[in-house]
């Protein structure tokens, strides 16, 4: 079953590309300047076993995109796509699978850490992905030396990786704000990024962690990002080093983004199902 999901998802996505791909051509003869389109993706661990597929990605990317940092420091320029590499949990396959990986090809990315699970194992985990069950999260030492790469950007992912759907509005509150300030003090500089776990969040999270101080917030919702500098909320794509290298391509152009449709519904289903 789960294959079947999976190339009907192929499918419809290899669709939207060739309109996109068709709209593209059409604006350049017509002389429409072409927007910037930017997609956030988003892994968890990446595996000793896996480090070759992830170079790989890594590679397609720079033929298909310009990496890019988290924060744009300014509006993107018209006429180019692009991609910002992100990683949830602070696993330590990360640090030493994909770091180097990324800064041979000095691509910026930035790595989402439980500020209270540092050096643990991943007590959290649902349906996660297998190496992820196996890794464990960074250190504080760790994470102290990767912050002085000036290609990584450190960002909250709470502090223990909570659901923040699931517990009060007072404990969601600490969960933002103490976890960006544990990590200022482990690493000595601002955290003005989080990445909501589970994807769980709603409006009123989204203002509190305005309120608390945050830039940019990242959800698990496939939609293309940073339309606008101001932009406060991002969606992502999911990916792993071993997906289909197809697949990978059509995430990183945006392909994936009707599934936004399905996260929509889903979100409504379970909202109904509540009252």
């Amino acid at each position: 079953m789960a294959s079947i999901k999976r190339y009907l998802k192929l499918s419809v996505s290899l669709l939207v590309r060739g309109f996109d791909v068709l709209r593209e051509r059409a604006g350049r003869l017509l002389g429409l300047p072409a927007a910037p389109r930017c997609v956030v993706i988003y892994y968890h661990a990446v595996p000793d076993e896996h480090r070759q597929l992830f170079a790989r990605q890594m590679d397609t990317l720079l033929t298909l995109a310009k990496p890019i940092s988290c924060v744009p420091s300014q509006p993107l320029p018209p006429g180019q796509r692009y991609v910002c590499v992100t990683f949830d949990d602070g696993f330590f396959s990360v640090m030493r699978n994909a770091a180097p990986e990324l800064a041979q090809r000095q691509i910026p990315w930035t790595v989402f850490v439980p500020s209270g699970r540092l050096g643990a194992r991943p007590d959290w985990l649902r349906q996660a992905h297998p190496a992820a069950q196996q890794d464990r999260v960074m250190t504080s030492v760790e994470l102290r030396a990767l912050a002085q790469d000036p290609l990584v950007t450190i960002g909250s992912h709470t502090i223990v990786h909570a659901n923040l759907l699931e517990v009060g509005p007072e404990h969601a509150a600490t969960e933002l704000s103490q976890s960006r300030a544990q990590l200022e003090e482990t690493v000595g500089q601002p955290v003005k990024v989080f990445s909501y776990p589970f994807g769980a969040r709603n409006s009123a999270l989204d203002g509190e962690a305005r309120r608390v101080g945050y830039e940019k917030l990242f959800c698990s919702e496939p939609t293309e990002a940073f339309k606008t500098r101001e932009e406060f909320l991002c969606g992502r794509f999911n990916v792993d080093p071993d997906i289909w290298p197809l697949e990978f391509r059509l995430k990183i152009t945006g392909a994936y983004r009707w599934n936004s449709v399905l996260h929509w519904m889903k979100k409504s289903l379970l909202k109904g199902g509540s009252k």
